[in-house]
């Protein structure tokens, strides 16, 4: 058996290899919390330590962060996946299917803001199915308060906004 914080950034990584999606901080947290692996200090820790062997990739969007498994995570995995028990690796799948529609809800429409080299604040929003962009617009706004408003709006409205889009342009 794997020493106890080997055991927490294999759990990462075996559950980040078993959706297509990103998955959040949170998302992840309350998994490995949930189930009393460990606590939220050891946690962070084996993620850093993972992001910085380059075996999961980082990506901040309006200061929360989403995880994915690069190519060299997947790799580490295949020789040491044996080393997580039956039971956890079941647990993991479980909590996988049971917020299957909360976690792809999250990551669904992704928005994040950017001030550009003139200084204006601009505002990336996207529709996202699996790995496919249906929707990636970058919009200019007025100031940082807009740029936050929008990307805070973005998922409550952004089926309405791709309806009346693809409306116009059909």
């Amino acid at each position: 058996m794997a020493a106890p914080f080997t055991t927490y950034k294999l759990i990462v990584l075996y559950i980040l290899s078993r959706t297509t999606r990103a998955l959040s901080n949170s998302q992840l947290s309350e998994f490995i919390l949930e189930h009393e692996y460990t606590n939220y200090f050891n946690f962070q820790q084996a993620v850093s330590e993972l992001v910085e062997a380059n075996l999961i990739q980082k990506q901040t969007m309006i200061n929360t962060s989403y995880y994915q498994l690069t190519d060299a995570g997947r790799n580490t995995l295949s020789f040491f996946e044996k080393e997580l028990s039956p039971e956890i690796r079941r647990e993991a799948l479980e909590y996988l299917k049971l917020n299957s529609v909360a976690l792809e809800e999250s990551v669904l429409t992704p928005a994040d803001y950017f001030q550009n080299p003139q200084g204006y604040h601009m505002v990336r929003c996207q529709i996202m199915e699996g790995n496919s962009s249906l929707l990636d617009i970058t919009l200019a706004a007025p100031g940082e308060e807009a740029a936050k408003a929008i990307c805070l709006n973005w998922p409550e409205k952004a089926q309405t906004i791709y309806e009346k889009i693809m409306e116009e342009l059909l």
